[in-house]
């Protein structure tokens, strides 16, 4: 199959330096599948430069709107939308994200054949592609940072002044963590795993859930928490995953017990629509609660994290929460709840971000486009057909498209 790709310039604000391909990505592209033709759309933004691209032997243009194919990581604006091409890019609009009702809208009216990278999954439903890995390792180590700051016991600098992953590893060999420190992790992706990277690089014990709340451990430690961890069925039945994903209504949320005995939470789960709240507003403004600081990676806002009342910014990543007036105040207060909630996290390691990301690409997304989609991982991603409507899988959101 003959057609022309191009790797877009990031155009949202603010910038966003990451790419779906790095230079040696981008070679390499073009040497598996030579019958395309690849070309990167000038930027002074991305972390790569443009002589990093044609010093690979990749065209780099200004113009690009002759592509049948555009490629980026962030929304693409609407008034940089070319009629009647392909877009792939993270369109955020499948949970009906009514701020980008208007950018589904223009899709469809510029008959645009829509691809989200969030949307490309295995037969089995699993993610093929993301950025969550670096997710979890920027914000489990902001956690760490922010943590450092609240009990004035160690500074670390920000990931956004590091150079790569090694700088950052460098850094977290420095700091040294109270002896009865315990933190935990919910979750069990790429981001908590990303999270769990960075508090094995600091040398925390893993113990079990029990473990962390019944025994005073003498070094610091840390527990992931299962589902079947902060949920328990309204009835007193024994937990069921099948019933939890069906009937989350039936269930209510148990975590409230570990925040009288964990210094830090790293939120890194998943959260849908209809699960109990994980933590609650009277656990945060109850007397025996020793939680104090909260690194919200998966940052859903009026959601299973009462503490988290708004995203925060790489410039800015923290803000304090009140948890008698449920209101934000400094984080360094006394009564603060100290809260990370960056919703960008990758941004903060781009080169290393955009390095992974890449590889996924090459590998799970790239061959569909030239084996006539063999593994259907084309046809399940696709949001709109180019002709104006949703495709049978994301007929869902008609009325969401429709403005209704």
């Amino acid at each position: 199959m003959s057609f022309t790709l191009a790797l877009i310039r990031e155009r949202k604000t603010p910038p966003d330096k990451r790419v779906v391909m790095t230079p040696d990505q981008c070679a390499a592209f073009v040497s598996l599948y030579p019958e395309a033709r690849l070309v990167v759309e000038a930027s002074d933004i991305r972390i790569f430069p443009d002589d990093q691209y044609r010093e690979k032997g990749i065209e780099v243009l200004d113009d690009v709107s002759f592509a049948d194919v555009f490629i980026g990581v962030k929304e693409v604006p609407v008034s940089a939308l070319v009629d009647n091409k392909s877009y792939v890019f993270f369109s955020h609009t499948i949970k009906k994200q009514p701020y980008n009702q208007g950018l589904l809208q223009a899709i469809s009216a510029k008959r645009i054949a829509l691809y989200d990278h969030e949307t490309f999954i295995n037969e089995s439903g699993q993610r093929l592609i993301g950025f969550g890995r670096y997710a979890g390792i920027v914000g489990a180590y902001n956690g760490f940072r922010l943590f450092g700051l609240k009990s004035r016991s160690f500074e670390l600098p920000k990931v956004d002044d590091l150079y790569d992953y090694e700088a950052v590893k460098i850094a977290l060999s420095k700091v040294t963590l109270p002896d009865n420190f315990k933190t935990v992790i919910t979750g069990s992706g790429r981001v908590a795993s990303g999270a769990q990277e960075i508090i094995t690089l600091l040398g925390l014990n893993r113990v079990t859930p029990n473990e962390l709340l019944t025994q005073e451990l003498d070094q610091p430690s840390y527990a992931v928490l299962d589902v079947s961890d902060y949920n328990k069925n309204k009835a007193g039945k024994t937990f069921d995953r099948f019933e939890f994903y069906e009937y989350p209504e039936r269930f209510e949320g148990n975590f409230d017990r570990f925040t009288k005995v964990i210094d830090l939470f790293i939120a890194g789960h998943f959260y849908a629509n209809g699960a109990p709240i994980i933590l609650t507003r009277s656990a945060l403004k109850h007397k025996n609660c020793r939680l104090h600081v909260v690194a919200d990676i998966s940052c859903d806002i009026d959601g299973p994290i009462a503490c988290t009342l708004r995203p925060s910014t790489i410039a800015e990543p923290f803000y304090g929460y009140d948890p008698m007036t449920h209101s934000e105040c400094d984080y360094m207060d006394s009564k603060a709840i100290a809260v990370m909630a960056v919703d960008n996290l990758p941004c903060e390691l781009p080169r290393d971000a955009s390095h992974g990301f890449g590889e996924q690409f090459l590998e799970n997304i790239a061959p569909s486009f030239f084996d006539g989609d063999a593994e259907g991982v084309l046809a399940r991603a696709q949001i709109t057909d180019g002709m104006g409507r949703l495709t049978p899988r994301f007929s869902y959101l008609q009325y969401y498209l429709m403005g209704v």
